[in-house]
């Protein structure tokens, strides 16, 4: 299975110097717990998170009105392929411990994101304990890496 036949076209991105409070009304709107933020050219140059809002901006006393996503966002963001194989994108989420992984494509434009739900989803042509396996070890708190 490929990472196409799973992922979810509808993804909204912002620039750098977008303000953490749109961002945030944003992900409200969209019921997303996550932001690629691209470039002046439309390529990916970072992620933010709900969390990521929380902790970098929220729990240190950050004004998110004037705070941007470039000053906390996520860089070298792990991505994916959409003819990539499900099981690739499957070890590189589980290998790097995130949860959301975007699809670019040969441009390094953002299409797509592949997130646990796609994976819950599809755990029946993909296997359910390999999904589950991937959750695990995507969830494992002993080695947190990254929290995309």
């Amino acid at each position: 299975m490929k990472v196409k036949d799973c992922m979810c076209e509808n993804v909204w991105c912002v620039k750098p110097e977008t303000k953490i409070n749109e961002i945030a009304k944003l992900m409200m709107e969209n019921h997303v717990g996550c932001i690629p933020i691209c470039d002046n050219n439309n390529c990916i140059c970072g992620i933010l998170t709900d969390r990521d809002i929380l902790l970098r901006t929220v729990a240190c006393n950050k004004d998110t009105n004037q705070t941007c996503a470039s000053d906390i966002m996520t860089t070298n963001v792990c991505t994916c392929k959409q003819d990539d194989e499900m099981s690739n994108a499957e070890s590189k989420m589980a290998n790097n411990q995130i949860r959301r992984l975007p699809v670019c494509d040969e441009n390094n434009h953002v299409i797509g994101i592949l997130t646990l739900g796609d994976l819950a989803q599809n755990d029946v042509q993909l296997g359910t304990q390999q999904v589950c396996d991937t959750i695990s070890d995507i969830c494992d708190c002993n080695t947190n890496k990254n929290n995309q």
